[in-house]
């Protein structure tokens, strides 16, 4: 999509506008600062990113402006300002200081099926907003969803609009995503559209209730496999305790046929989301336990995404057009 020339500030040096005081974390080709507009005062949340290291990826980030400057929702990390200097591009973001959504089930001391429900609900909501405005996320994750503040009460937020799309044409056919997130039409290289991130949000609904994967397996080509039989199952002793309606629920996202999954629409209205079924019985001391297990810090950080997902694309013979996933940080980390 187009930006025109309107859409960054031109300047000589960015501490004229902020007050950069320490780094926050960084990505494969930018760092992210937080910083303190000079005239409001506000604290923001800085993706530093060197010209040099645009060479070649130009597209890709002027298409996550592109989607970031037209939308606006409480659940979606907000883009603020866009300034270029002779050398970086800089993009102002909303700070969110809560940290990421493991971290803070970890430490919560108790944590039911009502709070997953809730916390999707938000999730859902914010994707809805996406897709009726034409566009798909295809890298929803539990590192992508932060929390608004530290507070209890903290809205949660998505972040990481790289591989965001809009839908043109009204289908996608490029390969990209976390691989243990991706629909199965993705994987087949067939054409897809806003279902993807609806399985995405089943893989999630699924993990925040466990604790671990749906689909998981050291060898890639068995996880594909599984991901493309729509392979999994309600393990005893870790679901006996979860109800039937969450169960329900994930098996219409879950769903390996994009027509009959349910859409984002559809989800709210789901008893689990919108009625009285999700239990408040405490599962903390499972769940928390299984997420240390299986998501410690250096398994969810790493990038799995590309490699081994475009070597599974390039043995099915497919010339569609395969984009790789940047390995960036959350921008509000």
């Amino acid at each position: 999509m187009p930006l025109g020339k309107n859409w960054k500030k031109r300047i000589e040096d960015i501490s004229s506008v902020y007050h950069v005081k320490e780094k926050l974390g960084a990505g494969a080709f930018s760092e992210v600062l937080l910083a303190q507009e000079r005239n409001s005062k506000r604290l923001v949340a800085l993706k530093c990113i060197p010209k040099k290291a645009l060479r070649g990826k130009e597209a890709v980030v002027e298409n996550e402006i592109a989607v970031l400057k037209k939308i606006k929702h409480k659940n979606i990390v907000a883009l603020e300002d866009i300034h270029e200097s002779p050398t970086h591009l800089y993009l102002s973001m909303e700070l969110v200081t809560g940290g990421e959504l493991f971290d803070r089930i970890i430490e919560r001391g108790y944590y039911t099926e009502k709070d997953a429900s809730q916390l999707i609900q938000q999730v859902l909501d914010a994707v809805l907003y996406l897709h009726n405005m034409g566009i798909v996320h295809r890298d929803l994750k539990p590192e992508n969803l932060l929390y608004a503040t530290p507070f209890e009460d903290s809205k949660i937020m998505i972040s990481d609009f790289g591989l965001s799309k809009f839908e043109d044409g009204g289908v996608m056919a490029t390969a990209c995503g976390t691989p243990g997130y991706v629909a199965p039409e993705l994987l087949e290289q067939k054409a897809y559209g806003k279902a993807v991130d609806v399985w995405a949000l089943g893989v999630i609904s699924y993990i925040l209730l466990c604790g671990y994967p749906p689909f998981y397996d050291e060898n890639d080509s068995e996880l594909f496999n599984q991901i493309l039989k729509a392979e999994y199952e309600f393990d005893s002793p870790y679901w006996d305790d979860i109800s039937e309606s969450a169960k329900d629920f994930i098996r219409h996202l879950l769903e390996r046929d994009p027509e009959k999954r349910l859409t984002c629409e559809q989800a709210l209205l789901h008893p689990w989301i919108s009625g009285d079924t999700a239990l408040e019985r405490d599962i903390h001391g499972s769940v928390s336990e299984q997420i240390q297990k299986n998501f410690a810090r250096t398994q969810w950080k790493r990038a799995f995404n590309a490699t081994s997902f475009l070597r599974h694309i390039s043995k099915m013979g497919h010339s569609a057009d395969v984009e790789e996933a940047p390995a960036e940080a959350s921008t509000g980390e």
